[in-house]
C-alpha cells in the first residue's frame, strides 16, 4: 500500500482532482462580480460549498480505515483520493475566499486547513520514505526479536566473562544492566544513546562513564586484549570484543527502528487534532455566515 496508493486505478484521483482544479480557476477567472472576488457571490459560494463537503468527505477516512466490513470501495482507494482530493482542495478554498483575508473566524478556518493539507503532506512523505527503511534496518526481525537477541548475547558474554578475572564480568554487567536507549518522544526522535557502564580504571577504581553506542566497553576491552599475554584469556576477551560489537550493531537497529515508528505517527498527533479544530471553525465559518452576512 505505501508504495502505489499514488499509483491507485492509473492515478484515477489525480485526474479528477486536476480537473476540479482546472473548472474552479476557469471559472474564478470568468466570473466578473461587481464587487472584489470573495466567498459571498454566487461563486463564492459554490466554491465553498464544494470546499466544505470536501472536508467533510475526507474527514471521513478515519471512519473508512476503522470500517473493516465495509463496501465503500478499497482503503487503498480512499487514501489515494484523500491525498489528491486534499490538495485540490487547497485550489478550490482559496478561490472561495478570493484572496479576501483578516483577523476573523473565516480566516482561522483557511489556515487550519492549510495547516491540515501541510501536516498530511509530510504524513504521504513519510508512508513513502518509512516503511522501506524499516524493513531494511529490521532484516526480517521484530523489535521483540532483536531485543531477544540482545539478551542472549549478554548472556554468552556472562558467562565467557565468569571465565575472567572479575572486573570483566562487573563490567559485562553493567553493560546490560545500564544500557538505555529511547525515553521520551523527544529522545527516541533523536535516537538518544544514554548507556552508560561501569569500568576498572588501569588504578584499579571503578568509573561510571557514557557508554553510547557500546564505545566505553568496546574500548576498554580492546585495551584489556592489547594488555594480553595469555592465549586463552586473550580468546576469551576477543570472543567478548565480538559479542559487543554484535550488540552495538543490534542496538543501532533498534534505535533506529524506534525513531522510525516515532516519525511515522508523530504526524498524526498534529494531523488528527488540527483537523478537529478546523471542524470547529468551519462550522463557526459557516454559521456566522449565515447569521451575519
Amino acid at each position: 500500500m505505501h508504495q502505489s496508493f499514488l499509483q491507485y486505478r492509473g492515478k484515477r484521483y489525480l485526474w479528477i482532482g486536476l480537473a476540479l482544479c482546472v473548472v474552479a480557476v476557469l471559472a474564478y477567472g470568468w466570473h466578473a462580480p461587481l464587487s472584489p472576488p470573495n466567498g459571498g457571490t454566487w461563486l463564492g459560494y459554490t466554491l465553498g460549498t464544494i470546499g466544505a463537503l470536501l472536508i467533510l468527505w475526507l474527514t471521513a477516512l478515519g471512519v473508512r480505515k476503522r470500517s473493516y466490513s465495509s463496501t465503500l470501495g478499497t482503503v487503498q482507494g480512499w487514501v489515494s483520493a484523500h491525498v489528491y482530493l486534499g490538495l485540490a482542495l487547497l485550489i478550490v478554498a482559496t478561490l472561495h475566499t478570493g484572496f479576501q483575508f483578516g483577523w476573523n473566524v473565516h480566516t482561522l478556518a483557511y489556515v487550519l486547513m492549510v495547516f491540515v493539507i501541510g501536516s498530511g503532506l509530510f504524513g504521504v512523505i513519510m508512508y513513502l520514505r518509512f516503511p522501506e527503511a524499516m524493513s531494511s534496518n529490521r532484516s526480517g526481525q521484530t523489535r521483540a526479536q532483536m531485543l531477544q537477541e540482545i539478551a542472549d548475547l549478554d548472556q554468552r558474554a556472562l558467562r565467557i566473562a565468569a571465565n575472567l578475572p572479575a572486573p570483566f564480568a562487573e563490567a559485562i554487567g553493567s553493560n546490560r544492566d545500564r544500557t538505555a536507549v529511547g525515553g521520551s518522544a523527544l529522545a527516541i526522535l533523536r535516537a538518544t544513546d544514554a548507556s552508560q557502564v561501569s569500568l576498572a580504571g588501569e588504578d584499579g577504581v571503578v568509573r561510571l562513564l557514557a557508554n553510547p553506542a557500546q564505545r566505553a566497553i568496546l574500548d576498554w576491552l580492546g585495551r584489556e586484549l592489547a594488555r594480553s599475554t595469555d592465549a586463552e584469556r586473550t580468546r576469551r576477551i576477543d570472543e567478548l570484543v565480538n559479542l559487543m560489537s554484535a550488540r552495538r550493531t543490534l542496538l543501532r537497529r533498534i534505535v533506529q527502528d524506534a525513531r522510525n515508528v516515532a516519525w511515522l505517527q508523530l504526524w498524526l498527533y498534529v494531523h488528527v487534532p488540527v483537523t478537529f479544530a478546523l471542524l470547529g471553525a468551519l462550522v463557526a465559518h459557516v454559521v456566522s455566515v449565515f447569521l451575519y452576512w
